[in-house]
């Protein structure tokens, strides 16, 4: 059994190396497409763990970064703790300027820093407390995720498959996304995107009143329809790129645009999939037709009694450890949570660092919150 003054005295005393790490891996930026710099940081956390004698396994990917596996007490009796998160990001490499990363207080500015490598620094902190106290009951693993950010398309679907499959056997999975007001996610929605092609009539603009068959028309009457699925606590869809025309005096004969659904369950789901595809079956303009794509499918993460067991189980060790108690929320976006809730593994989301603006240029994490999501990070994979 780890001694908790131990724990967290060593916590403290990595606290400013574990800084610098995240700072370090902040600075190599990895948008999802750029496949050297998801590596680069990939392998900064496999450097760190040849160091600390720890099992690496790298899984291979083509177009993606390679999914890592790390594993401290490989060989430890009872069931593994799977820590996870995701090293991508959705930021251009330059878009934070040079250096990426700047620290002013308690504020760290960079790239991806609060989503989510801050929370990923975190879990390699509290294996490594965890390591220095002489933990060895059971495997914990940290598994980095490399194309999150699009929904693991890069892969095909095969980094987030990799990752519940690692998983399978975890007692716990722990994601490391980013935290809010001492809560944990617990339900998340699911998210789908469509691409619609309107076929029309192109024909002279000074005959359109005679002939023809506007797409950008068509078009628009079905983004107004899709656009009217706006309940926040079902179905929400929203329509994004928009391209058509050929010039500005001729009807346009085909337009392409996005749509993106929202949903809480496999049920709404289903329905979304068939609004949207009777929404593009109906013409409002004659002469027009549509075919649909699904481009992406990520499924939501639905309330799980194993999941809420998991978190009762945590905020028993918190309250022992003097930590504060978390309480569950929900989430309007998508995480590789989902996919491990669905695997039937018990998971806990968004046990990461703190900040706000993820998504922006403006991105930024808490400097403090790094210990915080340790020491949360640490107790639980040292008393579950």
């Amino acid at each position: 059994m780890v001694d908790i003054k131990k724990l967290f005295d060593t916590l403290k005393e990595l606290e400013t190396e574990f800084i610098k790490h995240w700072e370090n891996v902040g600075n190599l930026e990895s948008p999802t497409e750029y496949k050297a710099g998801v590596d680069a940081v990939g392998k900064y956390f496999c450097d760190y763990a040849k160091k600390m004698d720890w099992d690496i396994e790298i899984f291979p990917q083509t177009a993606a970064g390679d999914c890592v596996c790390i594993t401290m007490n490989k060989c430890a009796d009872k069931s593994p703790i799977t820590l996870s998160g995701h090293i991508d990001t959705v930021h251009p490499v330059g878009s934070f300027g040079n250096p990426p990363v700047k620290i002013e207080g308690d504020i760290m500015h960079g790239p991806g820093v609060m989503d989510c490598k801050g929370g990923t620094v975190a879990a390699l902190m509290a294996m490594t407390a965890l390591h220095k106290c002489g933990f060895s009951d059971r495997p914990i693993r940290l598994l980095l995720e490399t194309d999150e950010e699009c929904n693991s398309i890069l892969s095909n679907k095969a980094t987030i498959n990799y990752i519940c499959e690692k998983a399978a056997d975890s007692v716990a999975f722990l994601n490391c996304e980013s935290t809010r007001d001492d809560t944990l996610v617990l339900w998340r929605k699911g998210v789908c995107r469509y691409r619609l092609e309107v076929t029309g009539k192109s024909i002279h603009a000074s005959r359109s009143a005679e002939g023809g068959a506007s797409a950008i028309l068509e078009a628009a009457h079905k983004i107004i329809e899709l656009e009217k699925m706006k309940d926040k606590d079902g179905i929400i869809c929203v329509c994004g790129i928009v391209n058509g025309g050929q010039n500005e005096n001729t009807v346009p004969d085909r337009c392409v645009f996005s749509a993106e659904t929202r949903f809480a369950t496999v049920e709404e789901m289903e329905e979304a999939d068939k609004r949207v595809m009777d929404i593009a079956n109906k013409a409002f303009v004659d002469g027009t037709s549509c075919t649909v794509t699904k481009t992406v499918s990520r499924p939501a993460m639905e309330k799980s009694e194993r999941n809420f067991m998991l978190l009762e189980t945590l905020n028993g060790i918190y309250e022992k450890c003097g930590l504060p108690i978390l309480t569950a929320r929900g989430s309007l976006g998508g995480s590789d949570a989902a996919e491990v809730t669905v695997a039937g593994i018990p998971c806990v989301d968004s046990i990461g660092v703190a900040g706000e603006h993820i998504h922006t240029p403006n991105e930024f994490a808490r400097v403090s919150s790094l210990i915080e999501a340790a020491r949360r990070i640490a107790t639980a994979c040292a008393y579950i």
